[in-house]
């Protein structure tokens, strides 16, 4: 399904093993704990893991992804990231149009994730995906100069 706007035009598509190294170099640049490469290969070659990508539709450049771990009829959203150069353009959304229904295709019908309470843009996203807050995890995350940060808990029912 393609898409345009402000960034070039881009589709979304399940995510592969070939996009494992620039999930690293996006999640890396997004976060100050990140995993490397052969993590990622790992996670994408999961049978519980589902995964969608926002591929820019000529060059396959990787603009953003969403992993998520199945188990039964719950899944977790492990992480959702976008190049910080395209940040505020919709891709998160549209990934999110596109992963939400593909989990419910898969039989899951909670979804939930965890988000730093200081991560605005994200709170904002989710709660406009219809995520409500059902706890919170106290210094949950270590910021990269040290000082942690609680984590929300958030959850939505597909069914």
């Amino acid at each position: 399904m393609p898409f345009f706007g402000k960034a070039k035009p881009f589709h979304i598509q399940p995510l592969v093993r070939d996009f494992a190294e620039d999930c690293a170099t996006l999640h890396a640049a997004a976060f100050p704990h990140s995993w490397a490469a052969p993590e990622f290969e790992h996670l994408i070659g999961a049978e519980t893991t589902l995964g969608d990508a926002a591929v820019e539709s000529r060059a396959r450049k990787l603009f953003g992804f969403i992993l998520s771990r199945k188990a039964l009829d719950e899944a977790e959203i492990l992480t959702v990231t976008v190049d910080a150069t395209l940040r505020g353009q919709g891709i998160a959304g549209k990934i999110l149009d596109v992963h939400l229904p593909r989990l419910a295709r898969h039989g899951v019908t909670t979804v939930f994730l965890d988000v730093a309470e200081t991560n605005v843009p994200a709170l904002r996203l989710y709660a406009r995906f219809g995520f409500d807050t059902v706890g919170r995890r106290q210094g949950y995350y270590r910021a990269a100069d040290g000082p942690t940060v609680t984590a929300l808990t958030m959850r939505r029912r597909l069914s």
